[in-house]
């Protein structure tokens, strides 16, 4: 039954049996592949459609003989106050413990008797709760989503004994120590602001959140216009349509008193926080200033900058001939275990950083090296550098996108996001406009000489000072 129901913590081409297009007949014929051009062309439309009360319906047809249906919904840690915090991963717990309708038992068999996987997970500003099944099974798959979105049982027999669940995957998550970094940079970068909250909250939290609790969670954040039914595979857009009237209808647009929730404003601070623990072997860093937000028409320039920072791992192969210069040092001069760089984009703000993993003897360097990189882009970078991030990043775009549960995702998240789902060619062609310039210029609005947040957990006496880390975010240029 673990392989049915569990919890996780994001293709092109359409592959239509009766299809005349010509790419999918050339694949019939025996051709292996196509081109990159030819698979943006032939990547199907997501269609949308939106209920009488604001609830958004949004699919992708494949083909394919099995698909992915689930509920995104805009709640998460960030819409909780420290009072809650961890009421949204809490109830991620709850949700499989059985509906008003279905006990645990009977939930897990019918899951089970199709085949399926249940599957949900929360992050800061989204929960989702999906299933992959066989296409011919899409309407039950919908009817036990509804059941276990809308009628969740709370029992508090249950409620008891996932409390003690949730005290030890805290435990457990203490021990993944890039979890651990990046939470402790979220907590100083947004610091005294909602986005500063973990998604799993406070063990305190854990042990004395109430049924009531979860009840006013749901009833202040499960709002329809805030959900989402995704859906990619072997979906028809107009039964998912139809199955959606059947079951969402009914989901609740009005807010008690019209108390509709705002989303906080986010205020990012420049500062550091250290968990020095010299018993670690190796020392866990992260580096980031704020980002763009995800609507903002500068995130594609600040991916593209991203994709020419890279990342590195020590089981790669290329040594010095990796294409990434970060990534030819960190082999050179052994500066790293791994490092990556990354943009997390929010509503309304974003962090952009690079996050690496040393030796402690290593630390000074890398953190040199990594600043470094980003005053390149901001001052020096060259036409080859951005061709080679557009490569790289096109080939992410593609590359992640590859099953019908990731396109779901990608649809859920889109529409919560930009109120639509960004075709695969609109991204395309907005990565394809980007030149030096423009690299250079944006770098520069988010980077240079701005202050960063810093978190570094293990052995981490080498890390400098914050006022040297402040000093290498400009240069003195004559």
């Amino acid at each position: 039954m673990a392989a049915s129901v569990c919890r996780v913590g994001s293709t092109v081409g359409r592959a239509l049996a009766k299809s005349r297009n010509p790419i999918l007949l050339s694949l019939r014929r025996g051709q292996s592949s196509v081109s990159y051009a030819q698979s943006l062309l032939g990547a199907p439309e997501t269609q949308l459609t939106t209920l009488d009360n604001g609830f958004r319906v949004a699919s992708e047809e494949t083909g394919h003989a099995t698909c992915t249906v689930g509920l995104w919904i805009s709640a998460g840690s960030r819409y909780e106050t420290e009072r809650n915090n961890g009421a949204g991963f809490f109830l991620e717990h709850m949700a499989f413990k059985g509906t008003k309708n279905h006990s645990q038992t009977s939930l897990e068999q019918q899951v089970e008797s199709m085949g399926a996987h249940l599957s949900a997970y929360t992050s800061r500003e989204h929960t989702a709760y999906y299933m992959k099944t066989l296409a011919k099974d899409l309407p039950k798959a919908v009817e036990l989503l509804s059941e276990v979105v809308q009628s969740c049982s709370l029992n508090e027999a249950d409620i008891e004994q996932q409390r003690g669940v949730v005290l030890r995957e805290l435990e457990e998550v203490e021990g993944n120590l890039q979890e651990v970094c990046l939470d402790l940079l979220h907590a100083t970068a947004f610091q005294g602001t909602p986005l500063g909250h973990s998604v799993l909250g406070p063990s305190n939290n854990a042990r004395t959140l109430t049924r009531q609790d979860l009840v006013d969670y749901i009833g202040s954040h499960y709002k329809a216009p805030r959900m989402v039914l995704s859906a990619a595979g072997g979906v028809n857009h107009e039964e998912l349509v139809g199955l959606a009237k059947s079951h969402f209808s009914g989901v609740s647009f009005e807010y008690e008193g019209d108390a509709i929730p705002l989303l906080a404003p986010c205020r990012f601070s420049g500062s550091e926080i250290r968990m020095r623990d010299d018993a670690l072997p190796l020392c866990h860093v992260a580096i980031a200033v704020e980002g763009a937000n995800a609507s903002s028409p500068d995130i594609v320039t600040l991916m593209v900058a991203n994709s020419i920072i890279g990342s590195f791992d020590l089981t790669y192969g290329g040594g010095k001939h990796l294409s990434s210069r970060l990534a030819r040092l960190a082999v050179e001069e052994d500066l790293c275990h791994s490092f990556q760089a990354f943009h997390s984009s929010y509503s309304n703000t974003g962090l952009l950083g690079i996050y690496f993993v040393t030796d402690k003897l290593k630390i000074e360097d890398m953190m040199h090296w990594s600043q470094n990189a980003w005053m390149n882009l901001c001052t020096t970078v060259t036409e080859s550098d951005v061709v080679r991030g557009k490569i790289a990043l096109k080939a992410s775009l593609v590359g992640q996108l590859n099953g019908t549960t990731p396109i779901c995702d990608d649809i859920g998240r889109h529409v919560l996001n930009y109120g639509r789902r960004v075709p695969l060619a609109e991204w395309d062609a907005r990565i394809d406009a980007v030149t030096p310039r423009m690299v250079r210029d944006v770098c520069s609005k988010y980077i240079y000489d701005k202050c960063p947040a810093v978190a570094a957990v293990g052995p981490c006496e080498q890390l400098p000072d914050y006022n040297r880390v402040r000093s290498a975010m400009y240069w003195l240029r004559f």
